[in-house]
């Protein structure tokens, strides 16, 4: 019979209802057990892409003897960590704190008021490596909540002071200069992988939001190093076994130094940041190469990833028939039979595959040597291996759309599809796509119609109809920028009066005047046992440094001085850390470059989709200036010039179509010419 779990939208929990585990989705109907029985609270946090997460349940809340245990002795929560990331971020920094490192499964045994006490992640079923047993932790713990309770309960209240001093910010205000970054890129130049890019060593991660970082130190300082190690990057990202060669998107990470074996699970918010990257690294280049995976990547997203409704899901499992990474392996037979022998001999040349293979006598397929080379080694021109390798991948997605396909996390995350909706916005906008914009619109639609929980609020998840689960800073934020986004690509006024709702809502529920930094939870959230804030961008960005980048471009626009001002104190609070710890706030150190730039607004007085309009928006659309924003009044209508002073007085000249290029407000002669457009950007010819 399932247990409470079956009535969750979380597909991580569903995994979980028919577990003989008494599980407890986080609420009150537990913690009020919890507090009525005295009870310690099992609290086990992990995700529906978790290659650990199922071995343990496998393993553990599977066994019925296991199961026992826990019923009879704690009051048993699951915790979908991307739905609450606040719960996620408070026990996980205890785990770290207790134990040196961290990870999911998460393991926390904590108090009914909600003070951690012991904790760890992964427990084999039996000891093994050092570790002990699950049952026999599950049993110590028990053991020691009932004889040795005054020592448990100092434990817990030791821990959440040391939660409660971690969360608060000690920093003095820094002064705001181009030194701050320029410090950035020599710590992180240190440790610039040159061969293969990213970071030295292994694993590798893409670390979009670093790279991003490194995009903007070459615009701002022509510094060539910043480029070639991006470009390598990027390259080497692409062609590893990281990339899937077949159907596009980007894997979680690399096993190894060299991009080449996976850890095998898709995530919404990693192909999200890099196909932005990879869109920007086109806009700055003009290299095909790039814009190439972009829309492989966005391409992905739209055949697999996106609903019905238009929201886009969260992930794809590493795992299929019970082993990682078998959706995504080849043999050479499997090749030439699909493709046929003579194809096949250039595709597998090409992607690397033998009979040995490179993952548990399989092949992942990668693209380490150019056309040029396989070409030559094969003795075909360039072309006919293009045309093999244009006819084999069709042929090999439809093959493989034939195996046990990974398990799909299919809620809808409001932050994540923020960033995707971002992503689609601006290559809308940089390859001229109307696709794109369309699902870009829809999007919108979805994310700013749907997701409201019952009293109207911004909500974090939804599934099945349902929305829940009041949105976290990081939800706020994020949707602004992408707001901000889908305005400069629509020009629909619309999606700006919402980012800047979603604006005002951040201010005024998540703001701490005192400290100069953002809350993640909101004023009136539920209490747990700390107010979590979570100041570093990981794999994908802060609330905080999201925040700051939305405040910072809606003030160019709307001309809100609290906007700034907020953005500002959030920046000088944390000038120092995020000089000394770079890696930690990419998406900040964008945010602090564009607030030193002295942003460019660019206003337009004209009619898209005329050909004369047109050929303006593209001299802003298709290049790379990250310090810019853009506005549009249509020359048959007025335009808001109360939301967007930027257009006050703006008119076309001599009925062409026009453009302002302003610093401040203060404009540049007005111009009617793309290149003359585009000398004012210096940007050279249009």
């Amino acid at each position: 019979m399932p247990n409470r779990l079956a009535n969750e939208t979380s597909p991580y929990l569903l995994q979980h209802q028919d577990n003989p585990v008494d599980w407890y989705a986080w609420g009150p109907e537990a913690l009020e057990r919890a507090r009525a029985e005295d009870r310690p609270i099992l609290l086990s946090v992990g995700y529906s892409a978790c290659h650990w997460c199922h071995v343990m349940e496998h393993e553990s809340f599977e066994d019925p003897a296991t199961a026992a245990i826990m019923n009879e002795h704690y009051v048993n929560i699951k915790v979908d960590r991307e739905e609450r990331p606040d719960i996620d971020s408070i026990y996980m920094s205890a785990v770290q704190q207790m134990t040196g490192h961290g990870g999911w499964p998460m393991t926390v045994f904590i108090t009914p008021g909600g003070a951690p006490f012991y904790g760890g992640t992964y427990y084999p079923p039996e000891p093994s490596h050092g570790l002990p047993s699950f049952r026999q932790i599950l049993l110590a713990v028990a053991e020691a909540w009932r004889e040795r309770r005054a020592d448990v309960d100092q434990s817990a209240e030791h821990m959440a002071e040391a939660l409660r001093e971690s969360g608060e910010l000690r920093a003095t205000a820094g002064t705001l200069d181009p030194s701050i970054l320029d410090r950035a890129y020599r710590s992180l130049a240190s440790r610039f992988d040159s061969a293969w890019g990213g970071m030295a060593g292994a694993p590798k991660f893409p670390q979009p939001l670093t790279l991003e970082f490194l995009l903007r130190t070459w615009k701002r300082t022509g510094n060539a190093d910043a480029m070639r190690f991006l470009d390598v990057t990027l390259r080497r990202m692409a062609a590893g076994g990281m990339y899937d060669h077949v159907g596009g998107g980007f894997a979680r990470y690399s096993v190894d130094a060299h991009w080449l074996v996976p850890h095998f699970e898709k995530m919404l918010y990693d192909n999200a940041l890099l196909a932005r990257l990879y869109t920007h690294a086109w806009q700055a280049t003009g290299d095909d190469a790039h814009r190439t995976v972009a829309e492989d990547v966005l391409a992905w997203v739209t055949r697999e990833m996106t609903s019905p409704e238009g929201g886009f899901y969260s992930a794809l499992d590493a795992d299929s028939e019970g082993e990682e990474g078998k959706f995504y392996v080849w043999t050479p037979g499997e090749i030439d039979s699909i493709v046929g022998v003579e194809d096949g001999a250039l595709v597998r040349a090409y992607y690397g595959v033998t009979e040995a293979g490179n993952f548990e006598g399989h092949n992942i397929l990668h693209a380490w040597r150019t056309m040029d080379e396989v070409a030559a080694e094969q003795g075909v021109s360039v072309e006919r291996l293009q045309d093999a390798l244009d006819r084999a991948r069709p042929r090999l997605y439809e093959e493989r759309a034939k195996r046990v396909w990974p398990g799909r996390d299919d809620k809808v995350l409001t932050s994540w599809n923020a960033m995707m909706l971002h992503a689609f916005a601006e290559a809308a906008r940089a390859f001229e796509s109307h696709e794109y914009r369309r699902i870009a619109i829809t999007s919108a639609e979805f994310l700013v119609g749907r997701l409201r929980t019952e009293d109207g609020r911004l909500a974090r998840t939804y599934k099945d109809g349902r929305a829940k689960i009041p949105g976290f800073l990081e939800d706020h934020a994020l949707l602004a920028e992408a707001l901000v986004a889908v305005y400069e690509t629509t020009w629909d006024e619309r999606w700006l009066r919402e980012a800047r709702t979603l604006a005002d809502q951040v201010l005024q529920s998540f703001w701490d005047e005192e400290q100069g930094i953002f809350y993640d939870t909101a004023a009136d959230a539920e209490q747990l046992v700390i107010r979590p804030r979570d100041l570093f961008d990981n794999a994908t960005p802060s609330g905080n440094s999201a925040a700051v980048n939305a405040l910072l471009r809606l003030a160019e626009l709307v001309g809100d001085e609290r906007y700034s001002r907020v953005a500002r104190r959030v920046l000088q609070s944390l000038a120092d850390t995020m000089a000394r710890v770079p890696a930690g706030f990419g998406h900040l150190l964008s945010a602090l470059d564009f607030h030193l730039a002295t942003p460019a607004e660019v206003a337009f007085v004209g009619t898209p989709g005329e050909a004369e309009t047109d050929a303006m928006l593209r001299v802003v659309g298709r290049a790379y200036l990250p310090n810019t924003v853009t506005a549009l009044r249509r020359a048959d209508e007025g335009g808001d010039e109360e939301l967007i002073p930027l257009l006050r007085g703006r008119t076309a000249r001599e009925g062409r179509a026009t453009a302002y290029v302003c610093e401040r407000f203060a404009c540049q002669q007005p111009v009617t010419d793309p290149a003359a457009l585009a000398a004012q950007l210096g940007l050279g010819s249009a």
